[in-house]
């Protein structure tokens, strides 16, 4: 009670008052008559898996630090440094266990070695929207789930953004029959790349800023990354010129704050408070940002770039399919944890598609080719 009575008062939930106006990377101030939380003077280092290119992804981190010192009036600090300044990408969890860093912003279905059930706070082929991983998350109880989980890694997670649908992936050649998946060497990580394995791929798993020079140098014959606006700003329509969707691997993927546990209790509760509603905050920004830029980038890509952008073979999503649903049954019987937390995410998701298979899917089937041809 006491933390939902802080938040309402500082009115940071919602984007209003005290933190309004700051965007990523800025230096902001509290708005002139607001007031500011009064607390100890903290600074964090914070290490992205995500290069300083990224400026929605990457940008998060920066708009929370710039949020948290607007409301504290600078007393809480947090420096945030891009991938490979501190760690390299695929290594921040381990920073945060370790105490490198303070936090990191990151994806939890990096770091699956430690526990298979991490996957459910980033995103499950086959998975949930964007909404829906929200939803779940936030009020079906899909964190406290997980913060069990975290806890024995040393770690405190919160969501904080979403990419949204992403895309299916780049191509060097084009892919006509599951049959030449068998031949392929692939950057895809999580368990989607659990389930291109079992179809035959070579899967790999690369840090943002090493996936175009392994395709460029052909270490790779694909990868997939986030989707338009990302992808274009790596470069990727330079080297592969067929573009895949629907990202069948990551519907919609959530990327999450993690706060090394000793950090954690360390801050006051008012700061606690505080960094638990902005991370809300920046998990709606980040989405909203996606959905403004991906549209006009992947228009780019196909008209300026001369991309082909192409529908997958209905075969390979058949097959996908089929290996994502045995892939999640072997893991729940070699993990309790998964077991756990699969029942509560499955549920969720039949009932969550009942619902969107009807009104939602309905309008979308009929409204969205028209006004995207008017």
């Amino acid at each position: 009670m006491r933390r939902r009575r802080f938040v309402e008062r500082m009115g940071v939930l919602g984007g209003a008052g005290l933190v309004a106006g700051c965007g990523a990377g800025e230096e902001s101030t509290p708005a002139a008559g607001s007031g500011t939380v009064s607390g100890p003077r903290v600074e964090w280092r914070l290490a992205s898996s995500y290069p300083a290119s990224l400026g929605i992804i990457m940008g998060a981190a920066e708009s929370l630090a710039a949020r948290v010192s607007a409301v504290t009036g600078g007393r809480f600090r947090i420096r945030v440094y891009p991938a490979g300044e501190i760690v390299p990408g695929l290594q921040v969890m381990d920073a945060v266990q370790q105490g490198t860093v303070q936090a990191g912003h990151t994806a939890s279905y990096f770091y699956t070695g430690k526990n298979p059930a991490l996957a459910f706070d980033t995103g499950v082929p086959f998975g949930l929207t964007a909404r829906q991983q929200n939803a779940w998350l936030y009020g079906a109880g899909g964190i406290e789930l997980l913060r069990p989980i975290f806890a024995e890694l040393g770690v405190v997670q919160f969501p904080m953004g979403n990419t949204g649908c992403q895309m299916g992936g780049w191509f060097r050649e084009p892919l006509t029959d599951r049959s030449q998946l068998a031949s392929l060497r692939m950057r895809v990580p999580g368990l989607g790349g659990e389930v291109f394995s079992r179809m035959g791929v070579a899967v790999q798993v690369l840090a943002a800023g090493d996936i175009f020079p392994a395709l460029e140098r052909g270490a790779i014959d694909a990868t997939e990354f986030v989707g338009p606006y990302d992808d274009e700003r790596l470069g990727f329509h330079q080297v592969a010129p067929y573009y895949y969707y629907p990202g069948f691997a990551e519907p919609g993927v959530t990327s999450s704050l993690h706060v090394n546990v000793s950090a954690w209790t360390s801050l006051p509760s008012e700061y606690q408070a505080l960094l638990e509603a902005v991370t809300r905050e920046v998990n709606q920004e980040m989405l909203f940002r996606y959905d403004v830029e991906n549209p006009p980038a992947l228009r780019r890509i196909v008209q300026e770039h001369g991309i082909e952008l192409r529908a997958f073979p209905e075969g390979v999503l058949e097959d996908a399919w089929g290996e994502s649903v045995a892939l999640l049954e072997e893991l729940a019987g070699e993990s309790a944890d998964f077991r756990r937390i699969l029942a509560s995410w499955a549920e969720f998701r039949r009932e969550s598609f009942r619902y969107f298979q009807g009104n939602e899917l309905s309008y979308q089937t009929f409204a969205f080719p028209r006004g995207a041809g008017a």
